[in-house]
C-alpha cells in the first residue's frame, strides 16, 4: 500500500483524482468547517454531478465469505465512476481507525484508489489523503 498525504508535497494525481479534489475544494470553500458529513457528501455530489462526473453515493458493499455474499451494513461514502472510493469525514482529525475504514473497502471492493477527505479543517488541501493499494 502507498500512502500519499497532500501536506505541502507535490502530488503526482491523474486527472479524475485532480477533477474530484477541485470539486471538493469548491464545497469547503462554500461551507468551511462544521457541518455534519452528509451536508458535505451532498454538496459534493451536486459540484461532482455539474462537472459530468459519474458517482454513486453510499454505495453498499456486500462481504463475500466463502460461498456467500452477506449484507453487514458497509457503505462506500463515495464510489466515483468506479475507480475511486471517497471516505468523507468531518472529524478534528483522521484517526487509524479511519484509514483501514478506507483500506477494508479499498480490499472488499477491488478498488486500487482511494481518497480521505476531512472537511473538518481550515484548509481542505491540509487534509486529503490518497491511498493506492
Amino acid at each position: 500500500m502507498v500512502k500519499n498525504i497532500m501536506k505541502g508535497e507535490k502530488m503526482e494525481f491523474d486527472e479524475l483524482s485532480n477533477k474530484v479534489i477541485g470539486c471538493a475544494i469548491e464545497v469547503h470553500k462554500r461551507l468551511g468547517p462544521g457541518l455534519l458529513e452528509s451536508a458535505y457528501e451532498r454538496c459534493l455530489s451536486f459540484e461532482l454531478l455539474s462537472a459530468n462526473i459519474r458517482h454513486t453515493i453510499q454505495k453498499e458493499l456486500p462481504i463475500d465469505y466463502k460461498t456467500i455474499k452477506l449484507d453487514c451494513g458497509y457503505r462506500i461514502d463515495m464510489l466515483i465512476e468506479n475507480d475511486i472510493i471517497i471516505e468523507l469525514k468531518s472529524v478534528d482529525r483522521v484517526m487509524p481507525i479511519h484509514e483501514a475504514q478506507l483500506l477494508t473497502y479499498m480490499k472488499l471492493s477491488g478498488i486500487k484508489i482511494g481518497l480521505m477527505i476531512n472537511f473538518n479543517v481550515c484548509r481542505l488541501k491540509d487534509s486529503i489523503t490518497r491511498y493506492v493499494l
